[in-house]
């Protein structure tokens, strides 16, 4: 399906594969296959309909669409590896040298592809989990995020980031993200999941409401041709960020107030803002409305007390154990109706499944494909009864007494408001 070349294969299309892929379908129609012979609707089958096809599986409208999008990604590469051989001109030739630039990622994963792209701005990861972690305001907030990171997350922190030097990273965050005022222009880069759409609501929020630079643009992305499902810009090669750039937009003053009111909503302990603020549409931020959604499914079920990733890894344990790691994958590349969760949100949502005086399932050791024990990664979990009953609606698991979890600003747990989420009507309330 893809030209193999580097470490991007899904994302760098080659014509002549993809045309052969048109080829093979069509033989295999001709042949009577009935899989094959289903796809098409013209009789007998013919080549156009069977590049439309392979076309519109990659995601594009048609097959002139596709030759246009490989063109382009071949020409950008070659740029992109020209500039490379000029050394001494590179500085000059960055596509952001117009103006200092800060590039603002949730994550590192476009560090140095950015680099790699021709792109010469300094970087800077804001990647706080607001989706599962406090993110209230005011006095102690840092103290506050920084005891959650240090207490559930060891695994993903690493001894040595403890308490302390947590807070002196989170306030470092901070500082830094004040600072970026000084630079010339300021570009988030941002795709659709749940993770990225609440670090755009707190960067946005922050420059609504602080001293902000001359110019915030944004690239902002729900979808990107290839062989896999698009879950993040981190998938991308280098050449595609060449486009992306070529596609951003600066902030408005809309999308700066539809920031702040989303992220006042999000800190507060009380979801009914933010549903309201998905229920309208969110139009000047369109891929918001959708990630709001799927972040407030992570409150419980008003059916069965369950967040909505639980629901979805104890279906898929009914049908037989499985790998913690392999259920991310799954989730993610399947079943998600909108993916992107990383290693900590799974297992700050899944693992509490079993941590309860009766267990939603059990927790065995595994090893991955090279013999590794990775717990708890490679733990196999198999369903119990008890689970198999909270599926049917028979048991709340919020009656088991899980440990408390955080969906954004809202605190779920014994001590805490019994807030719900009515799928069905799409709305937040106070459980029964």
């Amino acid at each position: 399906m893809t030209d193999g070349l580097g470490t991007y294969p899904y994302f760098r299309l080659n014509l002549e594969q993809q045309g052969k892929r048109a080829k093979e379908l069509l033989k295999a129609a001709r042949g009577g296959s009935a899989e094959a012979l289903a796809r098409f609707r013209s009789h007998p089958p013919r080549l156009a309909e069977a590049q439309f096809l392979i076309a519109r599986e990659l995601r594009f409208d048609n097959w002139p669409a596709l030759k246009r999008h490989v063109a382009t990604m071949r020409a950008e590469r070659e740029r992109m590896e020209a500039a490379a051989h000029r050394k001494g001109e590179q500085s000059a030739a960055a596509l952001d040298a117009d103006a200092r630039t800060l590039h603002i990622r949730c994550g590192s994963d476009l560090r140095a592809p950015l680099r790699v792209a021709g792109f010469q701005g300094e970087f800077y990861e804001h990647s706080y989990p607001y989706l599962i972690g406090p993110v209230r305001e005011g006095a102690g907030a840092i103290e506050q995020r920084a005891r959650f990171l240090a207490e559930r997350h060891e695994h993903d922190v690493g001894p040595s980031l403890n308490y302390d030097s947590l807070v002196a990273s989170l306030t470092r965050d901070e500082q830094r993200l004040h600072d970026s005022a000084d630079y010339q222009r300021v570009v988030i880069w941002s795709e659709f999941d749940v993770y990225d759409q609440l670090v755009l609501l707190r960067l946005l929020g922050h420059y609504a409401a602080h001293r902000r630079p001359p110019l915030i643009e944004l690239v902002n992305v729900g979808a990107f041709p290839g062989g896999v499902r698009f879950i993040g810009l981190g998938q991308l090669p280098p050449e595609a960020l060449r486009l992306l750039w070529l596609q951003r937009q600066p902030v408005s003053t809309a999308q700066l107030s539809l920031g702040l009111a989303g992220w006042k909503a999000l800190a507060s302990d009380d979801p009914r803002a933010l549903t309201a603020l998905m229920r309208g549409g969110t139009a000047d931020l369109p891929l918001l409305a959708p990630a709001l959604h799927r972040h407030l499914r992570e409150l419980p079920a008003l059916e069965n007390g369950l967040g909505f990733t639980q629901q979805m890894t104890l279906a898929r344990l009914a049908d037989g154990p499985r790998s913690l790691f392999r259920l991310l994958g799954y989730l993610n590349y399947f079943v998600d109706p909108l993916p992107g969760q990383g290693d900590s949100q799974m297992c700050d949502r899944v693992l509490p499944m079993a941590e309860v005086h009766t267990p939603l399932f059990t927790r065995e050791p595994g090893v991955d494909l090279d013999g590794r024990v990775r717990a708890p990664w490679t733990d196999v979990l198999t369903i119990t009864e008890a689970g198999r009953t909270v599926l049917r609606h028979e048991l709340d698991f919020q009656s088991l007494q899980p440990p408390s979890r955080w969906v954004g600003g809202v605190q779920i747990g014994a001590r805490h408001p019994d807030w719900r989420w009515d799928e069905a009507h799409q709305q937040s309330a106070l459980g029964r």
